[in-house]
């Protein structure tokens, strides 16, 4: 994504602004953060962010069952007794399908979150629906020499999904 805003300098500025306060600034934790992602790049069919974000997930303390659970959606049983992952998934889903959280949805939110971390969540959302679009059409590939993890959770060669990292990342 890096080499496509390359193309627009005062773009990128701005986006990795607003990026940098999504993943360091943002009052929500890693993992409501990875659900957020993980789901939103289902719902979009978005390789690249799946691809990326499952070892991040797993590093955020998501099971490799949640991560497959993610494609279920926030009615699969594995989020029974975890409301506050319930809640978050459901958000994605409600917004990506009808542009907005319901009622009753956001009620279940504001009963594990405040009000500014419920805005950081929405805005967090929006980005990665933003991001899909934006990998979508500009046709980013995951990176050349990436063992990429597909929505089946296996990679191409077989490895642990969990272990898969950047080229420039060490394991």
């Amino acid at each position: 994504m890096s080499m496509v805003l390359a193309n627009h300098p005062p773009l990128a500025n701005a986006y990795h602004t607003f990026g940098k306060h999504l993943l360091l600034g943002s009052t929500i934790a890693a993992r409501p953060r990875e659900l957020v992602v993980l789901r939103t790049a289902w719902l979009q069919k978005c390789e690249y962010e799946w691809h990326y974000h499952v070892g991040y997930a797993v590093t955020a303390g998501l099971t490799m069952a949640e991560v497959a659970a993610i494609r279920d959606g926030w009615q699969s049983p594995v989020w029974d007794g975890k409301g506050e992952d319930r809640a978050v998934l459901r958000a994605v889903d409600e917004l990506v399908e009808n542009q907005r959280i319901g009622d009753e949805a956001w009620d279940l939110l504001a009963g594990h979150f405040d009000k500014r971390q419920m805005m950081d969540l929405l805005f967090t959302i929006g980005n990665y629906v933003m991001l899909g679009w934006a990998v979508a059409t500009f046709g980013i590939p995951v990176e050349p020499g990436v063992d990429p993890i597909g929505f089946d959770l296996k990679t191409r060669s077989g490895k642990d999904p969990a272990g898969s990292f950047r080229p420039f990342e060490k394991g």
